[in-house]
């Protein structure tokens, strides 16, 4: 691949940015080798819709199988690392007054990696929650039960994801939505740009003045509206960018996790 070219005024205003928002998307995690939603059909679970698991109902009606398939999906998380597009972001952190990190990935590899204001629209597959009570739980007693049951009300346990048929987090959403207005720089990193609400962030950045960075090695329909389109992974075009802006002395290490 030939060398990324940054043009001075990307650098410039990177730079002199007061709030960098980045939003990522499934691509970043593929380059670490997290399977995608439809790629943990593998094995015992080939015969299952995806779609079929991920949803409230499939949870009322068979909750040992959803639980078990996320777990399963949890486990080939946890043997992954964050790439050097994770660790990038981590360090773009540290060079700015305000950063915000919106994923749509559950996989936890932005926080594993360093990053640590991150906006988690989909949840995140390493949680779990009260299936009742909605409420987020850090622990509970493993009893053998599958799945586990909430320690405060006695219901099952879920994974903190959001799944087929439910809203984002509110709260989530607003605050991604208030960085797209408010950000110097908006990138937009390996996400297709079809899914909404999420799709219509880069526009927003755009329209609110700012400098907005596409990184894909495809296409998307917002690649033409950007400020400029990056068309590498993110784990090639994110450490350029980090040392044309700020540093050429930076050095990614993807053996090894931050915190």
């Amino acid at each position: 691949m030939a060398p990324i070219e940054i043009p001075n005024a990307v650098i410039d205003a990177l730079r002199h940015a007061r709030h960098i928002a980045v939003l990522t998307g499934a691509g970043v995690s593929a380059e670490s080798g997290v399977p995608t939603f439809r790629d943990a059909q593998t094995g015992l679970w080939s015969k299952f819709n995806p779609q079929e698991l991920a949803t409230r109902e499939a949870f009322a009606r068979n909750p040992k199988v959803v639980w078990e398939w996320y777990a399963y999906r949890r486990a080939r998380v946890e043997h992954v690392a964050p790439n050097a597009g994770h660790y990038a972001l981590a360090e773009m952190e540290k060079r700015v007054a305000q950063f915000t990190l919106i994923t749509q990935n559950i996989d936890g590899l932005h926080e594993r990696a360093g990053s640590r204001n991150i906006i988690e629209l989909h949840g995140n597959i390493r949680r779990a929650k009260c299936f009742a009570e909605d409420v987020p739980v850090a622990r509970w007693i493993d009893d053998g039960q599958i799945p586990p049951r909430c320690p405060r009300c006695g219901a099952y346990l879920r994974p903190d994801v959001v799944w087929f048929g439910e809203m984002l987090p509110p709260s989530a959403l607003d605050a991604a939505f208030r960085a797209a207005q408010t950000c110097d720089v908006f990138f937009s990193i390996g996400t297709s740009g079809v899914v909404e609400p999420a799709a219509s962030l880069p526009f927003l950045a755009l329209r609110n003045g700012a400098v907005v960075i596409e990184v894909n090695p495809d296409a998307t329909p917002f690649s033409a509206s950007a400020t400029l389109h990056l068309a590498a992974p993110s784990g090639i075009a994110l450490p350029r960018v980090v040392e044309c802006a700020w540093t050429a002395d930076v050095r990614w290490n993807t053996a090894r996790e931050s915190g």
